[in-house]
């Protein structure tokens, strides 16, 4: 992740978590929804400006048995599709 800041959640999109822990990110500037799996939702919720890439990563291994190696790249690449599509943004 970039040393720009941490980044942050837009306060304007709307989540709405669906069932099995999936959920749609809606941006009602522009209509555009986005689908996520439930890490990437359990990511999302720790876009508040307070948590860096490292922080998230280990809470994700607190909570899950086992990680594949490039754990810390799948979460800095969905961060970067966040904040490419205007969901998320640096402080």
């Amino acid at each position: 992740m970039s040393e720009k800041g941490n980044v942050i959640a837009n306060p304007m999109v709307v989540l709405r978590e669906e069932l099995d822990d999936w959920a749609v990110l809606f941006d009602p500037s522009n209509g555009d929804g986005f689908a996520i799996n439930p890490v990437s939702l359990y990511i999302w919720k720790r876009l508040d400006g307070k948590h860096t890439t490292q922080d998230i990563l280990a809470e994700i291994r607190e909570d899950c048995n086992s990680l594949p190696e490039d754990a810390e790249n799948s979460i800095d690449e969905f961060i970067q599709e966040v904040v490419k599509r205007g969901l998320a943004g640096s402080e």
